[in-house]
């Protein structure tokens, strides 16, 4: 581990300590609500984590490489962003996921427009977003942000590029 998160630890741990001494009852409760959200994302969260490590293990690194490594090119971030649109998984497992992906071979441009696609476009919940925003808005919503996802690949290229 890196000093920064040793850094972040030691602050965690500070703010715990004077929680718990400014009020031990609601430290307890935060810690048991805390608990209790841990549960709950944890099936979900050992599932992706599962089925992304036997898809890493089945699929050989070439392949991801190929698909959506950095020589993939714009193919490579189109390939991720209709993945990343399709695919309804929280962010907190998407970012585990991209690692892995990015371990594999995938490229940060690529990534980028997977985990801003899977972020900001909702092609699963599009009907339930309609009944809220009404089918026009939600389809420029949805479109507008896939779009936005490419914008985001982009500038990571600069990034990784410079």
């Amino acid at each position: 581990m890196d000093i920064q998160t040793y850094l972040f630890y030691i602050l965690a741990f500070i703010a715990f300590f004077i929680s718990f001494l400014k009020d031990k009852k609601k430290t307890k409760a935060a810690l048991k609500k805390a608990w209790k959200s841990f549960e709950n994302l944890l099936p979900q969260l050992l599932a992706v984590v599962l089925l992304i490590s036997v898809l890493l293990t089945v699929v050989n690194t070439d392949v991801i490489s190929q698909l959506i490594g950095k020589n993939s090119g714009w193919i490579g971030v189109i390939l991720s962003g209709l993945v990343g649109a399709i695919t309804l998984i929280p962010p907190f497992v998407a970012f585990p996921t991209a690692a892995m992906l990015l371990d594999a071979g995938a490229g940060f441009m690529q990534i980028g427009a997977f985990i801003s696609s899977l972020t900001m476009v909702g092609i699963v919940t599009i009907p339930m977003e309609m009944n809220f925003f009404g089918k026009k808005l939600t389809l420029l919503r949805n479109m507008l942000a896939f779009i936005f996802s490419f914008f985001v690949a982009f500038i990571i290229s600069l990034v990784v590029a410079s």
